[in-house]
């Protein structure tokens, strides 16, 4: 790669790393090392195509479809339900509470991995039906579908919990 498409390049994967790598730690419901992999794969993918990648309108985007896509495959694979820890690791929060980011993350994490994929590219990305569709490789009618019932899930899921924090 030529040195100006390598700086371009350098830029772009400073200005998005941190964007990815907590969109991909939501898509994961927490596990950080797999959250670092596939924004190292994602990268790795952008790089290689960066010469064609630089003249689209939206190479963020283009990250982010990449980044989802990744996890998706991730899923499919049989060795995907290994994790090295059930526990989220102790970080200090920057903002918000605590507690109810860990709550999500744990409902978040029982989702099956496209309901969940959906949930974070529609309400976390603020992507629309036919962005996420797009993104997934479906239809319109069935992202609405996952999205409708994966929602109805968390409801289910957080139950009392949530109630407890929309009263604060």
């Amino acid at each position: 790669m030529r040195q100006p498409r390598a700086d371009e390049y350098a830029r772009f994967a400073a200005a998005r790393a941190g964007h990815l790598y907590r969109s991909a730690c939501l898509l994961t419901a927490g596990d950080t090392h797999l959250a670092e992999d596939l924004v190292q794969e994602t990268l790795g993918r952008i790089y290689v195509r960066w010469g064609r990648i630089s003249r689209v309108d939206n190479p963020a985007g283009y990250a982010q479809t990449v980044l989802t896509r990744a996890f998706l495959a991730h899923q499919r694979r049989r060795s995907s339900t290994e994790r090295a820890t059930g526990a989220i690791p102790d970080r200090a929060a920057a903002d918000g509470d605590l507690p109810l980011r860990l709550t999500l993350l744990q409902a978040l994490a029982r989702l099956p991995a496209k309901d969940r994929a959906v949930v974070v590219l529609r309400y976390w990305e603020d992507r629309s039906v036919e962005e996420t569709a797009d993104v997934m490789n479906a239809s319109s009618a069935a992202v609405r579908t996952r999205c409708t019932r994966a929602l109805g899930r968390l409801r289910e899921l957080l139950g009392e919990e949530l109630g407890e924090y929309a009263a604060r």
